[in-house]
C-alpha cells in the first residue's frame, strides 16, 4: 500500500500569515520597515488600463530576490509609500527570508483603473489589444515586474486565498515563463456548482446577500475605500430577517438604487447557462507549466469545491504538471493563521496549520523560487479528520481506495448491506413547510459564520422534518478517503424540492468532555463530516431544469464533495436527510418556478418520501480504505 502516516508535531514558527487574517508582532512590523522599501506603481496592461500595484523590495541590494505576487479584489491597503502592510507574504517566515512582495488591486477594484467583472471569463481567442482577462492581466503584470523591478532573480511565485486564490488559478492559464510556482488556496472556481454563491444549483443565500451587497456594487470612483453593503437588518437574527423577507425578489428590492451588477446577474442566471460555464477556469487548466500547490480546508464554509476540483482538473488535463494537493482540518483560510489544533469544540491533537506552513508551504516556495533542496512533497497531503493524522498519497483519491455503498435501511438504520426484505416498511416521509424551514445552525446569527461546519447536529436530528439513519456502534474503524455521492430515490407531492444530505460521525455516549472545553458536551456529539444540498430540478441537467412528477419515485444523485475521515471503533455513522437548510440556502418553493422571481404565494408545503427498498435502494457512495 503506497501510504505512509505522519503524526502531527507541534512546530514553532515565528508568527502567522496574511495581514488580513492575523496581526503581526511589533517586532515583525519594525523588521519590515527597517528592511523593506515600499513603492507604488500603476502597471499598464495591454489595453492601456493601469493596475495599482504595491511593491515591497528588500533594501539590501547586494542580492537578487524572487517575486511573490498576490492579486486581490479586497484591497492592497494600506495605501501610500510610507504605509506598510504586515506581515508580508503567505506567512511571516517569508518576510524574514526576504522576497520582493507584490500586491495588486485587480482591474476595477480600489485604486486600479478599469471595470470590475466578478469571476471574469477566460478568453482563449484574444486577437486584439482590447481582449483581456485575468490570465492576460497576470501575464502583463509579471512581464512588467521582471523587467522593471531591480534585483529580481527572474522567478515569480503566486498565491492567494479565496478570490485571490481564484486569481492565482487564472495565472496558471497561459502562464508567463517567469511564473514557476503557484498556490491556489481555497480558490473560487465555479459559482454555480459548488463555491460561494451556489451548491448544485441551490442559491447560498446567507453568505451571498450580505457579501454581494457590497462586493457587487459598481464603484462611484477610483478610491482606496470599498463600497458599503446592506446594513438595515433591524435584527440580530438572520433566520428571522430572511424568513420575514420571504422571497429573493424582495431582497432584490432592498438593494434597489445601489447599482449592484453582480446581484442582478445572480438573479438573472438561474441555471448553468453560458454565463456560468464561461466563468470557471477548470476546462482551461491544460498544459500547466508552473509547479502547483493546491490547498483547502475540509471544513471550509465557502470554497471546499474549488481546491478539490482544481486539483482534479490539473491531474486529469495536465498530468505532467508537478502538483501537490493539501487538505487540512480548517475553516476558510485558517491554515494561514494560528495553530490549527482546534475548530471550536473539536480538537485535532496537534498544530495542523503550523505543520502546513512550516513543512509544506514554506519548502514548496523556497525550492522553486530560491533553489533550496527539493522537499519531495507527496502528490497529496491529506489530514484525516477522524483519526487526526496526516496521510501522504501518490494521488487523490488514493488509487487503492475502494467504492462502497452505505444504505439507508428501515427503522432508521444504516449499513453496508443493501435492503433485501420487501416485507418491511421501505420508505420514510416528512412534511416540509417553507414557512418553518430547518435551520442550518442552533445559534442566533445575523451573518453566516463558520462554526456550523463542525456544530453538533443534535438540534437538527430532533426535528420532525429531518430523517435520521444510523449504524450500530462500529466494531472496527471505517476510513473514508475520496469521493462522496448521494443517491436518493424520492417521491414528492410538489414539482421541485431541495434535498440536503449530511454524513455525520456520532461520538459514543460516554465520550468525556475535553478539559480545555469543559462546557462542550461531547457524549453523543454529532459531528458533520460532510453536508451538501441538491436542487432537484437540476437532477438531470444543470442547464435545463425539469419539474418533478408528483407521486412518482425519482432517482436523484449528486456530489457531496470529497472527505477524509475515520469513523472510529465504537462511534456510529449517521445520515440526515432534509429539504431545507435555512437561511444558509434559500427556500425552495417546492413548485417548479423561477425561484429568483417567485412570489410568496408560490411557496407551498409538500410531503417528501425517501425510499430504501431492493428496487429503490437510497445510499451514500463512499471510497474506503481497508
Amino acid at each position: 500500500m503506497n501510504i505512509y502516516r505522519i503524526s502531527c508535531v507541534i512546530l514553532t514558527v515565528l508568527s502567522i500569515s496574511l495581514a488580513a487574517l492575523s496581526q503581526p508582532t511589533p517586532a515583525d512590523t519594525l523588521f519590515i520597515r527597517e528592511h523593506y522599501k515600499k513603492r507604488e506603481f500603476l502597471i499598464p496592461m495591454r489595453d492601456g488600463t493601469k493596475l495599482f500595484t504595491a511593491v515591497y523590495a528588500p533594501k539590501d541590494t547586494t542580492q537578487v530576490y524572487p517575486i511573490l505576487l498576490m492579486r486581490t479584489p479586497y484591497s492592497v491597503a494600506p495605501y501610500g509609500p510610507d504605509a506598510y502592510r504586515a506581515p508580508l507574504g503567505p506567512n511571516i517566515r517569508f518576510t524574514h527570508e526576504r522576497f520582493i512582495f507584490v500586491y495588486q488591486d485587480i482591474r476595477g477594484k480600489y485604486m486600479s483603473e478599469g471595470n470590475f467583472v466578478a469571476v471574469r471569463p477566460y478568453n482563449p481567442n484574444k486577437t486584439h489589444r482590447q481582449d483581456i482577462d485575468e490570465s492576460s492581466d497576470t501575464y502583463d503584470t509579471i512581464d512588467w515586474l521582471v523587467h522593471n523591478i531591480p534585483h529580481n532573480n527572474g522567478k515569480v511565485g503566486m498565491w492567494g486565498i479565496s478570490a485571490p486564490g481564484g486569481y492565482a488559478t487564472a495565472g496558471l492559464i497561459d502562464a508567463h515563463p517567469a511564473l514557476v510556482a503557484v498556490s491556489p488556496q481555497a480558490p473560487v472556481t465555479d459559482w454555480f456548482m459548488g463555491d460561494d454563491r451556489h451548491h448544485n444549483g441551490a442559491f447560498m443565500l446567507m453568505g451571498s446577500f450580505a457579501f454581494v451587497s457590497s462586493y457587487g456594487r459598481e464603484r462611484d470612483s477610483i478610491s482606496p475605500r470599498g463600497m458599503p453593503g446592506y446594513n438595515a437588518y433591524g435584527t440580530p437574527d438572520g433566520y428571522d430577517f430572511y424568513l420575514t423577507a420571504k422571497t429573493l425578489k424582495n431582497l432584490t428590492a432592498k438593494l434597489a438604487g445601489t447599482n449592484n451588477t453582480l446581484w442582478n446577474d445572480l438573479m438573472t442566471h438561474g441555471t448553468y447557462d453560458s454565463f456560468w460555464q464561461a466563468r470557471t477556469p477548470l476546462p482551461h487548466l491544460k498544459d500547466v507549466k508552473p509547479a502547483v500547490l493546491t490547498v483547502g480546508g475540509w471544513f471550509d464554509q465557502e470554497d471546499l469545491y474549488g481546491p478539490i476540483k482544481t486539483q482534479t482538473a490539473i491531474a486529469t488535463q495536465s498530468p505532467q504538471t508537478r502538483q501537490h494537493f493539501v487538505m487540512g482540518p480548517w475553516y476558510h483560510g485558517t491554515w494561514a493563521r494560528g495553530r490549527g489544533d482546534w475548530l471550536d469544540n473539536i480538537p485535532f491533537g496537534s498544530a495542523t496549520a503550523e505543520f502546513y506552513r512550516e513543512n509544506i508551504e514554506w519548502p514548496f516556495f523556497m525550492h522553486h523560487l530560491k533553489g533550496k533542496s527539493d522537499p519531495h512533497l507527496p502528490e497529496a497531503y491529506i489530514f484525516d479528520t477522524g483519526s487526526h493524522i496526516w496521510n501522504a498519497y501518490r494521488q487523490w483519491p488514493p488509487r487503492f481506495a475502494k467504492t462502497q455503498k452505505l444504505y439507508l435501511l428501515p427503522g432508521g438504520k444504516l449499513g453496508f448491506e443493501a435492503p433485501a426484505e420487501a416485507g418491511k416498511v421501505g420508505s420514510a416521509a416528512y412534511y416540509s413547510d417553507p414557512a418553518n424551514p430547518v435551520p442550518y445552525t442552533a445559534e442566533i446569527r445575523l451573518l453566516r459564520g463558520s462554526a456550523y461546519m463542525v456544530e453538533d447536529q443534535r438540534f437538527a436530528a430532533r426535528r420532525p422534518d429531518v430523517l435520521v439513519f444510523m449504524t450500530e456502534p462500529l466494531a472496527d474503524d471505517v476510513q473514508i478517503a475520496g469521493r462522496l455521492t448521494a443517491n436518493l430515490f424520492v417521491k414528492t407531492t410538489g414539482t421541485d424540492a431541495d434535498f440536503v444530505v449530511k454524513l455525520i460521525d456520532v461520538f459514543p455516549d460516554n465520550t468525556p468532555n475535553h478539559p480545555e472545553r469543559p462546557t462542550a458536551v461531547m457524549g453523543g456529539y454529532q459531528l458533520m463530516v460532510r453536508g451538501e444540498v441538491m436542487r432537484a430540478k437540476f437532477r438531470n441537467s444543470f442547464e435545463k431544469p425539469e419539474p418533478l412528477e408528483p407521486g412518482k419515485v425519482t432517482p436523484i444523485s449528486f456530489d457531496l464533495q470529497d472527505a477524509a475521515h475515520t469513523f472510529k471503533k465504537g462511534h456510529r455513522i449517521m445520515v440526515q436527510v432534509q429539504s431545507s437548510w435555512f437561511p444558509l440556502v434559500d427556500r425552495n418553493p417546492q413548485q417548479f418556478v423561477d425561484i429568483y422571481h417567485a412570489d410568496e404565494t408560490d411557496f407551498t408545503p409538500a410531503w417528501h418520501e425517501v425510499f430504501f427498498t431492493p428496487e429503490h435502494p437510497s445510499h451514500i457512495e463512499l471510497m474506503t480504505i481497508d
